[in-house]
């Protein structure tokens, strides 16, 4: 695999679990937070997931669905009294480039929210490589249809015959906003093509009551799109028409990754956010019979 850019690798192939081969690191801004935070991506063992490391207070939290303590705006970990939130961009990005064992080590509560996407951490992922490990991968199989709702949103994780597909609609009355959709089988590059550069984005008048409550107060235009009615403040515009549901179904990457393993089935959700989405996941696990874990051996190519 060595020869082949990660990009071009088809997600068939990866029946092994992977890791990064070298730490690498950036500093930045936490969006909600403001702090000055350093942030290092280190490779981790087999059968390690992925997990967030406090150095400044020495604990290790875990990337799972049962660790969420917090869902506003943001995806908050928590374990013996710390916390780690806004994790989703960077889950998001080592679930979407194939990665399955790494330790994210920070020195703050919050991420760098750097141009507000996945892919400043996509690029930090290819700088390091990825490096096959000697254990095998297994993926979790959705058995049967798990559903849960908030009025009109809903998340939805169905059966599927082959890999993991995606569908999200979202609906804002701001007009700039508006009403997308939008659908995708996800794999490394459907990701990296698709989902990592839209960026996280705000409605203007709601920013003063975040920031009364403590939150977006390192958010700005260089690191959220930020909408007012029909206008984009931002002087570059859009990265494309429908940033807005990419961004939110890559926060859905970021979220479903806290399962722990690779998903097979669909995920369907209209307004989903970050509580729905955690929401379904203790759904899934809860119902034993809706799920499976599949070894390799009983996978096909094709629903890889």
């Amino acid at each position: 695999m060595d020869g082949l850019p990660q990009a071009a690798i088809p997600d068939a192939v990866v029946r092994c679990q992977q890791t990064l081969k070298a730490p690498i690191g950036c500093v930045g801004v936490g969006l909600h937070t403001g702090r000055r935070v350093n942030l290092t991506l280190r490779p981790a063992p087999v059968n390690h997931g992925v997990s967030f490391r406090r150095t400044d207070l020495g604990v290790d939290i875990a990337a799972r669905f049962d660790c969420v303590a917090e869902t506003r705006l943001c995806t908050v970990l928590e374990a013996d009294g710390a916390r780690v939130g806004t994790i989703e961009h960077v889950a998001a990005a080592l679930a979407g480039c194939g990665i399955d064992n790494a330790v994210v080590e920070l020195d703050g509560p919050e991420p760098p929210a750097l141009d507000g996407s996945a892919a400043p951490f996509v690029f930090l992922v290819d700088c390091a490589g990825i490096a096959a490990q000697d254990a095998p991968r297994s993926r979790i199989e959705i058995l049967r249809s798990v559903r849960v709702e908030d009025g009109d949103a809903f998340a939805e994780l169905r059966p599927g015959s082959v890999g993991f597909d995606m569908t999200l609609s979202i609906d804002f009355p701001a007009a700039a906003i508006g009403r997308q959709a939008l659908s995708l089988r996800l794999n490394p590059h459907s990701f990296r093509q698709e989902l990592a550069r839209a960026r996280t984005f705000a409605l203007m008048g709601e920013i003063e009551e975040m920031r009364a409550a403590g939150l977006a107060q390192g958010g700005s235009l260089d690191n959220a799109v930020v909408v007012d009615q029909e206008r984009v403040l931002n002087p570059g515009g859009l990265r494309s028409p429908d940033e807005f549901v990419r961004h939110k179904l890559m926060d859905a990457v970021g979220d479903l990754a806290l399962a722990g393993a690779p998903l097979l089935g669909r995920f369907v959700g209209h307004r989903s956010g970050h509580t729905l989405n955690n929401r379904l996941l203790r759904a899934l696990f809860a119902d034993r019979a809706a799920w499976r874990e599949v070894a390799p051996a009983h996978l096909s190519m094709a629903a890889e």
